[in-house]
């Protein structure tokens, strides 16, 4: 069968059951099974009888909505193509725009500086400041062994390629001696923690095969918001930054926890291409009063 009539066939499928993107998926299915890259599918290639037992195997698996990512095996991330499957959140692209906040402020923060990635999965974000942000030290933090196994992975093969190496450390956000030899030390800190409020509707690939504790962040969303922000107060030398995924609906609360925390100044959100807030932003003050956010 042509891999264009296959691609036609497949998409109709994946239509119907609900697939948002259908051809695109279609398509990547039908690269991945031919071993080329998307783009170069000829319209007039054929499928071998194997390639669209393969092709049709992938298809129905997608149909029954796992992750593209899960069944190609990689996900795009900025300039990294990092593994992932059954265990670790599937790194998204809107998160591209807090890696490169980081990267532009590990740019900007001198020679060597020091980058903590809190909640890193995959290790994406850790990864793409230590590929674009050249000297920078940095420490990726996960606590999950599921997400651990591929975080290491990632970071193994990104060394092998010629990419800084990443401190890869095992450990929960809520440690109270979490990176104790980075007090006062870590110029820029990421983090992206679970933070989809419990009960709030969620595709079938993040409900069925995305890993308990990597969306879900509480009631309210922001479980780890302030654990994070208790320990970045302490590893953040004074005029060091740190940006903080959240939901579109929890800018207020977030910018709330920075002014609690009272050592935070220049907190500022960030919205998404398509106008959403996404992160905020904040700069630790050397001031060791009372602090108001402005």
């Amino acid at each position: 069968m042509r891999t264009r009539d296959a691609i036609t066939r497949a998409s109709a499928r994946l239509d119907a059951a609900g697939v948002a993107s259908p051809r695109v998926d279609a398509e990547i299915l039908a690269a991945s099974v031919l071993g080329v890259a998307r783009g170069r599918l000829a319209v007039d290639a054929a499928f071998t009888a194997e390639q669209l037992r393969d092709f049709d195997r992938l298809v129905a698996r997608r149909t029954a909505r796992e992750p593209l990512q899960h069944l190609t095996g990689t996900a795009g991330f900025r300039h990294l193509d990092l593994r992932v499957g059954t265990g670790v959140f599937v790194p998204r692209p809107e998160t591209e725009l807090l890696a490169g906040w980081g990267i532009a402020a590990a740019r900007a923060a001198g020679t060597a500086p020091i980058v903590v990635d809190l909640c890193s999965g995959s290790g994406a974000i850790a990864l793409s400041v230590a590929q674009e942000a050249p000297g920078a030290r940095v420490w990726a933090v996960e606590r999950s062994p599921g997400a651990l196994r591929w975080l290491r992975r990632n970071a193994t093969d990104r060394a092998a390629a010629g990419d800084p190496l990443i401190a890869v450390v095992a450990a929960d956000v809520t440690a109270p001696r979490l990176l104790d030899e980075l007090v006062d030390a870590v110029d820029v800190l990421l983090c992206n923690p679970p933070y989809v409020p419990d009960g709030t509707p969620v595709p079938p690939e993040v409900l069925d095969h995305d890993p308990t504790g990597t969306v879900g962040g509480g009631p309210a969303g922001r479980a780890s918001v302030r654990p994070v922000v208790a320990r970045a107060t302490a590893l953040l030398r004074p005029g060091a930054v740190i940006g903080i995924e959240h939901d579109e609906t929890q800018a207020d609360a977030v910018r709330a926890v920075f002014a609690h925390a009272a050592r935070f100044e220049a907190v500022e959100l960030h919205r998404d291409l398509a106008g959403r807030p996404r992160y905020t932003t904040a700069r630790k003050s050397a001031h060791t009063g009372p602090w108001q956010t402005g």
